[in-house]
């Protein structure tokens, strides 16, 4: 076990180690149900305007800031689908 002060308190580390998709199994439909979680069109189409301006060099800070949001949901969001998909695929084995 590592020491207190040597784990990583990143927030994604913190989410990371919450959704390790080695521990808590999810049931089955949770696991249907995690998988079909995606963006809204609008934020979708945010998204994909705050890229092409941090491409540009032209965001301000208040639309970095929306960008490491979106980009932190979004990480967790694919930890999320990765443990669902890892539960789905246990269940198939089993059965």
């Amino acid at each position: 076990m590592q020491e207190a002060s040597t784990i990583s308190t990143s927030e994604a580390a913190l989410w990371g180690r919450l959704f390790d998709p080695t521990s808590h199994e999810l049931s089955t439909d949770v696991a249907r149900y995690i998988l079909t979680l995606d963006f809204p069109q609008p934020d979708v189409a945010r998204m994909h305007e705050l890229a092409n301006k941090a491409r540009a060099g032209t965001l301000t800070l208040e639309e970095q800031i929306q960008l490491d949001i979106y980009e932190r949901v979004g990480h967790l969001l694919s930890l999320m689908k990765s443990k669902a998909r890892k539960a789905l695929k246990k269940t198939r084995r089993a059965n």
